[in-house]
This record gives structure tokens, C-alpha cells and sequence, in this order.
């Protein structure tokens, strides 16, 4: 009797870990950054341009998409310009002739209003290139002092692109905006920190490639 509940025991744990070894695991989650929002190195603007619409959600399915914006806005613009949704991220730069500068990323406060949430975040990024200046020696200290002083400006033209979410309707709509240059969705499902920002600079007029870094550092941004 001892001997057969014993070889039942055991029977009852070999099944045990064979049913565990042969039930398929949940696929890890996603890297952070797997999942490109922007135009690849090299690629051609208008090609890039030219397969957006086909990358929106389906009919009335929400997701999150990069709204890039043909220059540089004010936070208040940038804000109009994607209206009715709200930004989860800017990626904020400052526009200086012929200077390359930095892409500052800022995650929004979600329980704040979007003015406040955006004037917050080039709060930080203007602290970010104050605090590279302070790091950094020679040109690179120049362009991060620059950078620090547009950004201390709550008038600063400095918001380059805004992630929001929305469906197939609202996203085809701010695309057709005149400040609006590319809204690149994301594959529904994705969250934002599966997501790798690279937005269209504004002098990247035909290729995606390096822009120019033989400008005078100080120079005034256009208005």
C-alpha cells in the first residue's frame, strides 16, 4: 500500500512538470525603443512621407503617433496644432542656423494641463542644456549655453514634435494641418516606452541625413 501511493506521488509530480514544461510562456515584453517613429538614416523625405497613411490605425482603434511639426513651435502652437488630443511627450530643439542641436525628449505630466505640462517640460530641457554646458568644453559647451538660454524663453519656437494618441480619424486630421509635416503612427498596442522618437528635422529637405554644423554658435534663431 506504502509502495503503490508512492508511485502514485510520483506519477502525480512527473505530469505536474511535464504540463509546465510544455505550457508555452508569455512572450517577454517588448525592448524599450523597438519601435521607430520617424524616418530611417538616409531615407528619402518624400518616401518616408509617402508611407504614413498606410501605417494608421485601423477605423476607430487608438494608438500613439509622432505628430512632427514643418518648424519649430511655441508651446501654445504646438499645442493648437494637435488639438483636440493630449501630448504624452516633446521632443523639443532649438532651431539655430546652421548648428546642430540637441533633441530633448520630455515625458508630460499626465494629471496636468497641457500648457502647464508643456511649459514644465522645456523648464527641464532648458535645466538639461544648462547642466551640458556646464559638462561640456569648447563649441559643445557654446551650442548647450545657447540652447539653455532659447529655452529659458516661454516664447521659445523650441517644440519640434509632440507623441499623442488618438484614432484614424483624429490622426488623418492633424495630418492635414498646415504646421503638420508627418504624423507616423504606431502599431496599435505599443506603449510609449516601446517607442524610439526620431523626428523630421526641419532642414531635411530631401534625405534623411546630417544637417550642416558650420554656423556661427549664438546666432539668433529665426523668428
Amino acid at each position: 500500500m506504502r509502495r503503490t501511493a508512492a508511485l502514485l506521488g510520483f506519477l502525480l509530480v512527473a505530469l505536474a512538470v511535464a504540463w509546465y514544461v510544455g505550457t508555452p510562456s508569455a512572450p517577454p515584453p517588448p525592448a524599450p525603443g523597438t519601435v521607430r517613429l520617424g524616418p530611417e538614416s538616409g531615407e528619402r523625405v518624400a518616401d518616408y512621407r509617402a508611407r504614413l497613411p498606410a501605417e494608421l490605425p485601423a477605423s476607430g482603434v487608438e494608438t500613439f503617433a509622432l505628430v512632427q511639426f514643418a518648424a519649430e513651435l511655441t508651446t501654445s502652437a504646438a499645442l493648437a496644432a494637435v488639438e483636440p488630443t493630449v501630448p504624452a511627450t516633446a521632443v523639443l530643439r532649438v532651431p539655430l542656423p546652421r548648428v546642430q542641436t540637441a533633441l530633448r525628449f520630455e515625458p508630460l505630466e499626465p494629471d496636468v494641463p497641457g500648457a502647464a505640462a508643456l511649459d514644465n517640460a522645456r523648464g527641464r530641457a532648458q535645466q538639461a542644456a544648462a547642466d551640458d554646458a556646464t559638462r561640456s568644453t569648447g563649441r559643445a559647451a557654446a551650442v548647450a549655453a545657447a540652447e539653455a538660454e532659447a529655452l529659458a524663453d516661454p516664447a521659445c519656437r523650441c517644440v519640434l514634435a509632440l507623441l499623442v494618441r488618438g484614432d484614424r480619424a483624429v490622426l488623418e486630421a492633424l495630418a492635414a494641418r498646415a504646421e503638420v509635416r508627418a504624423v507616423h503612427a504606431a502599431p496599435a498596442g505599443a506603449t510609449p516606452a516601446e517607442l524610439a522618437l526620431a523626428p523630421l528635422l526641419p532642414g531635411q529637405l530631401d534625405r534623411v541625413v546630417p544637417l550642416p554644423d558650420d554656423g556661427v554658435v549664438g546666432a539668433v534663431p529665426p523668428p
